[in-house]
Protein backbone atom coordinates (compact mmCIF):
# COMPACT_ATOMS: atom_id res chain seq x y z
CA UNK A 1 0.00 0.00 0.00
CA UNK A 2 1.54 3.50 -0.97
CA UNK A 3 1.91 5.70 1.80
CA UNK A 4 -0.93 7.98 2.43
CA UNK A 5 -0.48 11.82 2.24
CA UNK A 6 -2.14 11.93 5.76
CA UNK A 7 -4.90 10.01 8.19
CA UNK A 8 -7.90 10.38 9.12
CA UNK A 9 -10.59 9.26 11.57
CA UNK A 10 -14.26 8.63 10.17
CA UNK A 11 -16.89 9.59 13.27
CA UNK A 12 -20.61 9.53 12.51
CA UNK A 13 -19.26 7.85 9.34
CA UNK A 14 -23.24 6.50 7.96
CA UNK A 15 -22.35 4.53 4.34
CA UNK A 16 -18.94 6.29 4.18
CA UNK A 17 -19.88 9.98 1.86
CA UNK A 18 -17.34 12.22 3.71
CA UNK A 19 -14.00 9.01 3.85
CA UNK A 20 -14.71 8.45 -0.19
CA UNK A 21 -13.80 12.03 -0.61
CA UNK A 22 -11.04 12.39 1.25
CA UNK A 23 -9.47 8.92 0.40
CA UNK A 24 -9.84 11.13 -3.44
CA UNK A 25 -7.61 13.33 -1.65
CA UNK A 26 -4.83 10.74 -0.61
CA UNK A 27 -5.98 10.15 2.86
CA UNK A 28 -6.43 6.57 4.58
CA UNK A 29 -8.87 6.14 7.45
CA UNK A 30 -7.33 4.53 10.34
CA UNK A 31 -10.74 4.30 12.77
CA UNK A 32 -14.54 4.05 11.87
CA UNK A 33 -17.03 4.91 14.29
CA UNK A 34 -20.96 4.58 13.20
CA UNK A 35 -24.12 3.39 15.36
CA UNK A 36 -26.06 1.84 13.17
CA UNK A 37 -26.52 -1.50 12.48
CA UNK A 38 -27.33 -1.10 8.65
CA UNK A 39 -24.80 1.71 7.58
CA UNK A 40 -22.45 -0.34 9.23
CA UNK A 41 -23.23 -2.92 6.92
CA UNK A 42 -23.25 -0.74 3.67
CA UNK A 43 -19.70 0.96 4.83
CA UNK A 44 -17.86 -2.65 5.55
CA UNK A 45 -19.59 -3.87 2.13
CA UNK A 46 -16.85 -0.80 0.31
CA UNK A 47 -14.67 -0.46 2.88
CA UNK A 48 -14.05 -3.70 3.91
CA UNK A 49 -10.01 -3.33 4.68
CA UNK A 50 -9.94 -5.03 7.51
CA UNK A 51 -10.29 -2.30 10.36
CA UNK A 52 -13.31 -2.71 12.89
CA UNK A 53 -15.83 -0.26 12.96
CA UNK A 54 -16.43 1.09 16.11
CA UNK A 55 -19.87 1.45 17.58
CA UNK A 56 -21.70 4.15 19.39
CA UNK A 57 -19.11 7.02 20.08
CA UNK A 58 -20.42 7.85 23.59
CA UNK A 59 -18.89 4.52 24.41
CA UNK A 60 -15.36 5.32 22.85
CA UNK A 61 -12.35 6.48 25.07
CA UNK A 62 -10.52 9.18 23.39
CA UNK A 63 -7.31 8.25 24.23
CA UNK A 64 -7.88 5.00 22.63
CA UNK A 65 -8.60 6.31 19.28
CA UNK A 66 -5.09 6.51 17.33
CA UNK A 67 -3.45 10.22 16.54
CA UNK A 68 -4.26 10.73 13.16
CA UNK A 69 -3.93 14.10 11.26
CA UNK A 70 -7.84 15.41 10.25
CA UNK A 71 -11.05 14.35 12.12
CA UNK A 72 -14.38 14.10 10.09
CA UNK A 73 -17.65 14.19 11.98
CA UNK A 74 -21.04 14.59 10.06
CA UNK A 75 -22.54 14.94 13.91
CA UNK A 76 -26.52 15.45 14.53
CA UNK A 77 -27.51 18.30 15.71
CA UNK A 78 -29.25 17.45 19.22
CA UNK A 79 -30.67 20.79 21.19
CA UNK A 80 -28.11 21.72 23.49
CA UNK A 81 -28.85 23.01 27.20
CA UNK A 82 -26.86 26.13 27.85
CA UNK A 83 -26.68 27.91 30.97
CA UNK A 84 -25.19 31.48 31.14
CA UNK A 85 -21.20 31.07 32.03
CA UNK A 86 -21.69 33.95 34.26
CA UNK A 87 -24.17 32.23 36.74
CA UNK A 88 -21.49 29.67 36.34
CA UNK A 89 -18.97 31.31 37.53
CA UNK A 90 -20.85 33.56 40.25
CA UNK A 91 -21.89 29.95 41.82
CA UNK A 92 -18.00 28.83 41.14
CA UNK A 93 -18.45 26.35 38.94
CA UNK A 94 -16.96 24.97 36.05
CA UNK A 95 -17.44 25.86 32.34
CA UNK A 96 -16.43 25.23 29.05
CA UNK A 97 -17.21 22.84 26.14
CA UNK A 98 -17.38 20.00 29.03
CA UNK A 99 -20.24 21.72 30.66
CA UNK A 100 -21.92 23.51 27.77
CA UNK A 101 -21.96 20.30 25.48
CA UNK A 102 -22.08 17.87 27.82
CA UNK A 103 -25.07 15.69 26.69
CA UNK A 104 -24.90 16.80 22.75
CA UNK A 105 -22.98 14.41 20.32
CA UNK A 106 -21.02 17.63 19.75
CA UNK A 107 -19.37 16.99 22.82
CA UNK A 108 -17.61 14.16 21.24
CA UNK A 109 -16.09 15.99 18.52
CA UNK A 110 -15.03 18.23 21.30
CA UNK A 111 -13.58 15.51 23.51
CA UNK A 112 -11.41 13.38 20.77
CA UNK A 113 -9.94 16.37 19.24
CA UNK A 114 -8.91 17.98 23.16
CA UNK A 115 -7.57 14.78 23.40
CA UNK A 116 -6.00 13.68 20.02
CA UNK A 117 -5.45 17.32 18.57
CA UNK A 118 -5.18 16.90 15.03
CA UNK A 119 -3.87 19.12 12.62
CA UNK A 120 -7.15 19.57 10.87
CA UNK A 121 -10.95 18.83 11.24
CA UNK A 122 -14.28 18.78 9.17
CA UNK A 123 -17.66 18.81 10.12
CA UNK A 124 -20.89 18.59 8.38
CA UNK A 125 -24.53 20.05 9.50
CA UNK A 126 -27.76 21.26 7.76
CA UNK A 127 -27.34 24.76 7.43
CA UNK A 128 -29.91 25.54 10.03
CA UNK A 129 -27.19 24.51 13.02
CA UNK A 130 -26.42 28.40 12.47
CA UNK A 131 -30.02 29.50 13.49
CA UNK A 132 -30.78 27.13 16.35
CA UNK A 133 -31.84 28.54 19.82
CA UNK A 134 -31.53 32.04 18.06
CA UNK A 135 -28.07 31.34 17.66
CA UNK A 136 -27.25 30.54 20.70
CA UNK A 137 -26.20 26.39 19.92
CA UNK A 138 -23.56 27.78 16.75
CA UNK A 139 -21.98 30.10 18.81
CA UNK A 140 -21.18 27.68 21.98
CA UNK A 141 -20.06 25.24 18.89
CA UNK A 142 -17.63 27.89 17.46
CA UNK A 143 -16.33 29.27 21.00
CA UNK A 144 -15.49 25.55 22.07
CA UNK A 145 -13.86 25.21 18.57
CA UNK A 146 -11.71 28.76 18.76
CA UNK A 147 -11.77 29.56 22.49
CA UNK A 148 -11.73 26.62 24.25
CA UNK A 149 -9.92 24.03 22.13
CA UNK A 150 -7.39 27.15 19.57
CA UNK A 151 -8.58 25.90 16.47
CA UNK A 152 -8.40 28.61 13.76
CA UNK A 153 -12.19 27.81 11.70
CA UNK A 154 -13.81 29.03 9.42
CA UNK A 155 -17.28 27.96 8.06
CA UNK A 156 -19.56 27.89 4.68
CA UNK A 157 -23.18 27.06 3.47
CA UNK A 158 -23.02 24.93 0.41
CA UNK A 159 -25.42 23.76 -2.02
CA UNK A 160 -24.64 20.47 -3.38
CA UNK A 161 -26.06 21.84 -6.64
CA UNK A 162 -23.00 22.89 -7.57
CA UNK A 163 -21.57 19.75 -8.00
CA UNK A 164 -24.36 17.17 -8.60
CA UNK A 165 -28.34 17.89 -9.44
CA UNK A 166 -30.12 18.67 -6.19
CA UNK A 167 -30.36 21.56 -3.73
CA UNK A 168 -29.36 20.52 -0.79
CA UNK A 169 -27.55 23.10 1.24
CA UNK A 170 -24.84 22.08 4.38
CA UNK A 171 -22.91 23.47 6.49
CA UNK A 172 -19.12 22.91 6.36
CA UNK A 173 -17.24 23.45 9.68
CA UNK A 174 -13.41 23.47 8.82
CA UNK A 175 -10.87 24.15 11.51
CA UNK A 176 -6.58 23.79 11.69
CA UNK A 177 -4.15 23.75 14.54
CA UNK A 178 -2.10 26.50 13.28
CA UNK A 179 -3.23 28.89 11.03
CA UNK A 180 -2.59 28.03 7.51
CA UNK A 181 -4.43 31.12 5.84
CA UNK A 182 -7.24 28.47 4.80
CA UNK A 183 -11.10 29.77 4.75
CA UNK A 184 -13.63 27.86 3.27
CA UNK A 185 -15.46 31.15 1.74
CA UNK A 186 -12.25 31.56 -0.69
CA UNK A 187 -13.04 28.35 -2.25
CA UNK A 188 -14.22 29.23 -5.56
CA UNK A 189 -17.63 26.65 -6.30
CA UNK A 190 -18.17 25.22 -10.00
CA UNK A 191 -20.60 26.78 -11.84
CA UNK A 192 -23.18 25.25 -14.01
CA UNK A 193 -23.63 21.55 -12.98
CA UNK A 194 -25.69 19.28 -14.28
CA UNK A 195 -29.18 17.80 -14.44
CA UNK A 196 -30.85 14.80 -13.83
CA UNK A 197 -30.82 13.44 -16.74
CA UNK A 198 -26.69 12.52 -16.22
CA UNK A 199 -27.92 10.32 -13.65
CA UNK A 200 -31.51 8.88 -14.27
CA UNK A 201 -31.84 5.65 -15.74
CA UNK A 202 -32.05 5.62 -19.55
CA UNK A 203 -34.00 2.60 -20.01
CA UNK A 204 -32.95 1.86 -23.94
CA UNK A 205 -30.07 -0.49 -23.14
CA UNK A 206 -27.29 2.01 -23.16
CA UNK A 207 -26.39 0.45 -19.28
CA UNK A 208 -26.56 -2.88 -18.01
CA UNK A 209 -29.29 -4.01 -15.79
CA UNK A 210 -29.05 -4.28 -12.44
CA UNK A 211 -31.44 -6.28 -10.36
CA UNK A 212 -33.73 -5.52 -9.08
CA UNK A 213 -33.58 -1.77 -9.69
CA UNK A 214 -33.83 -2.55 -13.80
CA UNK A 215 -34.10 -5.06 -15.65
CA UNK A 216 -34.62 -6.52 -19.20
CA UNK A 217 -32.42 -6.04 -22.46
CA UNK A 218 -33.26 -2.39 -22.50
CA UNK A 219 -31.90 -2.37 -18.65
CA UNK A 220 -35.76 -0.57 -17.70
CA UNK A 221 -36.64 0.20 -14.34
CA UNK A 222 -38.40 -1.77 -12.55
CA UNK A 223 -42.18 -1.25 -12.59
CA UNK A 224 -42.46 -1.19 -8.28
CA UNK A 225 -40.54 2.48 -7.98
CA UNK A 226 -43.57 3.24 -9.88
CA UNK A 227 -46.23 4.73 -7.80
CA UNK A 228 -50.11 3.40 -7.41
CA UNK A 229 -52.78 5.14 -8.11
CA UNK A 230 -53.71 5.40 -5.17
CA UNK A 231 -50.85 7.27 -3.75
CA UNK A 232 -50.70 9.29 -6.89
CA UNK A 233 -54.18 10.36 -6.35
CA UNK A 234 -53.59 11.36 -2.68
CA UNK A 235 -50.38 13.27 -3.02
CA UNK A 236 -52.10 15.29 -5.87
CA UNK A 237 -55.50 16.04 -3.67
CA UNK A 238 -52.48 17.20 -0.93
CA UNK A 239 -50.42 19.26 -2.85
CA UNK A 240 -54.07 20.27 -4.36
CA UNK A 241 -55.38 21.07 -0.41
CA UNK A 242 -52.29 23.24 0.44
CA UNK A 243 -52.09 25.18 -2.85
CA UNK A 244 -55.91 26.62 -2.39
CA UNK A 245 -54.28 27.34 1.54
CA UNK A 246 -51.26 29.63 0.07
CA UNK A 247 -48.91 27.13 1.44
CA UNK A 248 -46.27 25.18 -0.77
CA UNK A 249 -46.22 21.80 -0.04
CA UNK A 250 -46.90 19.58 -2.16
CA UNK A 251 -45.09 16.82 -4.45
CA UNK A 252 -41.80 17.50 -6.79
CA UNK A 253 -42.21 16.40 -10.23
CA UNK A 254 -38.73 16.21 -12.06
CA UNK A 255 -37.61 15.36 -15.45
CA UNK A 256 -34.33 14.97 -16.99
CA UNK A 257 -33.82 18.85 -17.18
CA UNK A 258 -34.55 19.58 -13.84
CA UNK A 259 -32.30 19.85 -10.22
CA UNK A 260 -34.04 18.06 -7.57
CA UNK A 261 -35.40 18.90 -4.11
CA UNK A 262 -33.17 18.06 -1.53
CA UNK A 263 -32.81 13.74 -0.83
CA UNK A 264 -34.30 13.05 2.60
CA UNK A 265 -34.37 9.97 4.62
CA UNK A 266 -38.46 9.83 4.43
CA UNK A 267 -37.59 9.48 0.53
CA UNK A 268 -38.79 5.59 1.31
CA UNK A 269 -41.88 6.31 2.83
CA UNK A 270 -43.85 8.07 -0.53
CA UNK A 271 -40.68 9.63 -2.56
CA UNK A 272 -42.82 12.96 -2.98
CA UNK A 273 -39.91 15.04 -3.05
CA UNK A 274 -38.80 13.69 -6.16
CA UNK A 275 -41.19 12.07 -8.70
CA UNK A 276 -39.93 11.13 -11.83
CA UNK A 277 -42.03 12.06 -14.45
CA UNK A 278 -42.88 9.20 -17.38
CA UNK A 279 -44.94 11.26 -19.46
CA UNK A 280 -48.36 11.87 -19.79
CA UNK A 281 -51.10 9.88 -18.11
CA UNK A 282 -48.35 8.11 -16.45
CA UNK A 283 -47.92 7.55 -12.77
CA UNK A 284 -44.77 8.68 -11.98
CA UNK A 285 -41.94 6.88 -9.85
CA UNK A 286 -39.56 7.24 -7.06
CA UNK A 287 -36.12 7.11 -8.16
CA UNK A 288 -34.20 3.41 -7.49
CA UNK A 289 -31.79 3.13 -4.77
CA UNK A 290 -29.08 3.38 -7.80
CA UNK A 291 -30.52 6.51 -8.78
CA UNK A 292 -30.15 8.35 -4.77
CA UNK A 293 -26.49 6.74 -5.13
CA UNK A 294 -25.63 8.77 -8.42
CA UNK A 295 -27.72 11.81 -7.12
CA UNK A 296 -25.41 12.22 -3.63
CA UNK A 297 -22.12 11.91 -6.16
CA UNK A 298 -21.61 8.02 -4.89
CA UNK A 299 -19.70 6.13 -8.13
CA UNK A 300 -21.93 2.63 -9.54
CA UNK A 301 -18.95 0.69 -7.88
CA UNK A 302 -20.75 1.64 -4.65
CA UNK A 303 -22.55 -1.74 -3.25
CA UNK A 304 -26.19 -1.51 -1.53
CA UNK A 305 -26.26 -4.35 -0.07
CA UNK A 306 -29.53 -3.42 2.04
CA UNK A 307 -33.14 -3.49 1.42
CA UNK A 308 -34.67 -0.76 -0.38
CA UNK A 309 -36.28 1.43 2.46
CA UNK A 310 -32.43 1.28 4.53
CA UNK A 311 -31.09 1.87 1.51
CA UNK A 312 -33.09 5.18 0.96
CA UNK A 313 -32.42 6.44 4.71
CA UNK A 314 -28.73 6.00 3.77
CA UNK A 315 -28.21 8.00 0.91
CA UNK A 316 -30.82 10.70 2.54
CA UNK A 317 -29.03 11.01 5.47
CA UNK A 318 -25.47 11.23 3.30
CA UNK A 319 -23.21 13.60 2.31
CA UNK A 320 -22.25 14.75 -1.74
CA UNK A 321 -19.30 13.07 -1.81
CA UNK A 322 -18.02 15.43 -4.55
Amino acid sequence: MPKAAFTFVDLFAGIGGMRMGFEAAGGRCIFTSEWNPWACETYAANFGTGEAIAGDIREQDEDAIPDHDVLLAGFPCQPFSIAGISKKNALGRPHGFACATQGTLFFDVARILAAKRPWAFLLENVKNLVNHDRGRTFRVIQQTLEEELGYRVSWRVIDAAHFVPQHRERILIAGFREDCGFDLNDVTLPSGGTKLRTLLHPEDGSEAAEEPYTRGRRAGVNPKYTLTKKLWDYLQAYAAKHRAAGNGFGFGLVDGDSVARTLSARYYKDGSEILVSRGEGENPRRLTPRECARLMGFPDSFRIPVSDTQAYKQFGNSVVVP
